[in-house]
């Protein structure tokens, strides 16, 4: 009989019956009087039968006690559909089924903390733990009436991701399924040609196709250009990349009018400053590489990027963009160039966790720390280069055989050596002593042979054209470190370098005039730099200052001026900043104040064929500005800059004046970067800067007016 039934019956015999609830008092009163007593019976005793009655009431309660704790015994506790259960955030809940009946009490316990409930009307429950607990593998008990249920349970809040399994226990694995039969499959080429449900972006490409296994001429969607599919096989992809770079660009710059000016009649040594270039650049690359990528480095990869340069230069005298005065003022000139040409392969894994060693051979691209100033190239190397511990820590081994620059294209000059190399050591360490910031430590070692060379203008650029005019050579080694990471809500970027070796003959400082141990000098010179910024929500405002020591006394053997091997400095302002993007030339010298793409006034010839110089006047530089995020595709950038020579004795004697005053100036660029379609296919970068002369920079040009400067760059990339 149904339980159900059992519990139905009635509880008293059927010639018992109970008087009405409500009837009277009396009535109630006498009924359950009555029910208390034995009546006497004609068959036997009236002590015998009551006995025996009262012997039937106990075994009925006692079946009956039997029968309700029989649901308790056989009830039954689900957690989590019985799987283990996994936390990543607070406060969480935990869920489960049982038989019991509704409103039973429902008490769960995890790694000493307890949470209550009750059992719903569909014999659901939940409760919800609002306190954090470690990270760690826990047994979740869960009390409901008298039964009991526990699972595993994996508590690992936001923080370090552990690689291993979260479970501490082997999981349980069910039956294999059975396989489907012959017409619930579809045969597909490869899993990448796996066809996306209709709502997916890359439904289907939005271009003329090339062929028939899925080359088009769409870069947003799949596509087999791109390295969306493979090639060959199913590890060997091609990405196909070109890139139209167009720059335009007018500013005004300090410009002597020479002996053969624009003006005849022009009695000012300073003649028209209008400056204005155009510049296109068409760039096409081919990357081939074998490897599943999502998961683990490249097995091997060939990559090849040739450029195509036309540039336009147009200023307001003669004599600058030829030594030849006849030439006019304007110079249209063209380079194409092989700029990158490697073959990279992994020689081998280092752990489970795809930590790897791998070698790169050719013409490559190489940044020495986080903001290029010691050097950022691209040109002929070696470099061996991995990680280790779960990628915390990176590590470099370059050396590299420059090739000469192109003069007025700064491109490389493929097949032409130009005697200068350099060597880089270098290790990033992730999570230095806090976590969130990085640590890099670095050694460079260079040695330039300095052989006499001209520009393709027909200036002299090795050896610099002032000064002792004799080939030179220069050993140098540099010391560093630099960090990038945050403390909380402050980001903090950070450099310093030490450089010390010796210069054969250094052109500012001459022969030894006490002929003592030969012509050289000693190099000993330091820079440091640091930026400080805080995100506040959709902008960032920062302040930082800039230092190269200078030398103050050019003629006593020591270089202290710092000097880079071939830099390009991210930093205050970038290329934005009018000090900082454009090439300012000492008049009358054949070197520069500062360079193109540089900070430092290192009074080279030229920072692309020219030499590293260490008598030099060294650099103050105080920063502040804020880059703001206007909408997702607009950013905004605004800095200001000051900036004071450290030491400018040197520049003293290379224009025989006395008394240079320490200030230059100041700095001011707004610059902006537009993504209209929210991607890097199209990039339109502009700004505009000036540049207020200070004491010293009128005592040297003799210019009190405010300098300007306005680019726009267009960037289009499949």
């Amino acid at each position: 009989m149904p339980l159900t039934r059992i519990l139905a019956l009635p509880l008293t015999r059927p010639s018992a019956t109970l008087s009405p609830l409500r009837g009277a008092r009396g009535n109630r009163s006498r009924h359950l009087a009555t029910a208390g007593k034995c009546s006497p019976s004609p068959r036997a005793s009236g002590e015998r039968v009551c006995e025996a009655r009262v012997r039937g009431h106990a075994f009925s309660a006692a079946v009956l006690a039997l029968l309700l704790s029989l649901p308790l015994a056989a009830a039954e506790v689900h957690i989590n559909r019985d799987q283990p259960l996994f936390v990543d955030r607070v406060p969480f809940t935990v869920a489960g089924t049982t038989d019991l009946a509704p409103g039973t009490a429902v008490t769960a316990t995890l790694g000493g903390k307890s949470a209550t409930g009750t059992v719903e009307i569909d014999q659901t429950w939940e409760v919800t733990f609002a306190q954090p607990l470690p990270t760690g593998t826990y047994d979740l008990q869960v009390t409901i009436g008298g039964a009991k249920a526990t699972q595993l349970a994996r508590v690992q809040l936001p923080g370090n991701v552990s690689r291993q399994s979260p479970f501490a226990v082997e999981p349980a694995y069910g039956a294999a399924e059975t396989p489907p039969g012959p017409g619930a499959t579809q045969e597909m080429a490869d899993r990448w040609r796996i066809v996306p449900p209709p709502y997916e972006l890359d439904e289907s490409p939005r271009a003329r196709r090339i062929g028939s296994r899925g080359a088009t001429l769409d870069p947003y969607n799949k596509n087999l250009l791109k390295g969306d599919y493979p090639i060959r096989g199913n590890d060997t992809f091609l990405v196909l990349t070109g890139i139209s770079d167009t720059l335009a660009e007018s500013r005004t710059l300090p410009t002597p009018s020479g002996v053969g000016s624009v003006r005849p009649s022009s009695f000012r040594f300073f003649g028209r400053d209008n400056q204005n270039l155009a510049e296109q650049n068409l760039i096409v690359s081919a990357d081939l590489y074998q490897g599943e990528t999502t998961f683990q480095p490249v097995r091997q990869r060939v990559k090849a990027t040739v450029v195509a340069n036309f540039n336009h230069l147009s200023v307001g005298e003669n004599a600058l963009v030829k030594p030849d005065v006849r030439r006019g003022t304007s110079r249209s000139n063209g380079y194409f160039a092989l700029q990158e040409i490697f073959y990279e392969r992994k020689l081998r894994d280092l752990s489970p966790n795809f930590d790897f060693l791998s070698v790169r051979v050719g013409s490559q691209p190489f940044s020495s720390d986080f903001r290029g100033f010691v050097y950022t190239d691209t040109n002929l190397g070696a470099r061996l280069f991995g990680n280790y511990a779960s990628n915390r820590y990176q590590y470099n081994l370059a050396f590299f055989d420059r090739f000469e620059k192109d003069t007025n294209s700064g491109l490389n000059r493929f097949g032409e050596l130009r005697d200068q190399q350099v060597a880089v050591a270098n290790v990033y360490l992730q999570d230095f002593l806090r976590s969130g910031y990085t640590q890099e430590f670095s050694i460079h070692q260079l040695h330039d042979g300095g052989p006499v060379a001209y520009d393709r203008n027909g200036n002299l650029v090795r050896p610099a054209p002032i000064g002792s005019i004799t080939p030179h050579k220069i050993d140098a080694t540099y010391l560093g470190e630099a960090g990038l990471g945050h403390f909380g809500r402050l980001n903090v970027d950070q450099a310093a370098y030490y450089v010390f070796g010796s210069d054969s003959e250094n052109p500012i400082a001459g022969p030894d005039p006490h002929l003592r141990r030969g012509n050289s000098v000693r190099i000993g010179a330091a820079m440091a730099a640091l930026d400080l910024s805080v995100d506040r929500d959709w902008y960032r405002p920062h302040l930082g200052l800039f230092y190269a020591s200078g030398d103050r006394n050019p003629r006593d053997r020591k270089a202290r001026g710092f000097d880079s091997i071939f830099d390009a400095p991210s930093f205050a302002g970038g290329g934005f900043s009018f000090f900082n993007r454009l090439a300012i030339r000492l008049p009358d010298t054949g070197v520069v104040l500062v360079d193109r793409d540089s900070l430092l006034p290192s009074l080279r010839s030229s920072k692309d064929e020219g030499q590293p110089n260490y008598v030099n006047p060294g650099l103050q530089l105080l920063t502040a500005g804020i880059d703001v995020d206007l909408t997702p595709r607009l950013v905004a950038l605004v800095n200001v800059n000051a900036i004071r020579l450290d030491a400018p004795q040197a520049v003293e004697a290379v224009l025989f004046q006395g008394a240079i005053h320490k200030q230059l100036g100041t700095d001011l660029s707004l610059g902006a970067r537009y993504r209209p379609f929210l991607s890097n296919n199209w990039i339109i970068v502009g700004g505009v800067a000036a540049f207020i002369p200070g004491r010293g920079f009128e005592d040297i040009y003799e210019k009190t007016g405010t300098l300007y400067h306005v680019f726009t760059s267009v960037s289009l990339t499949f």
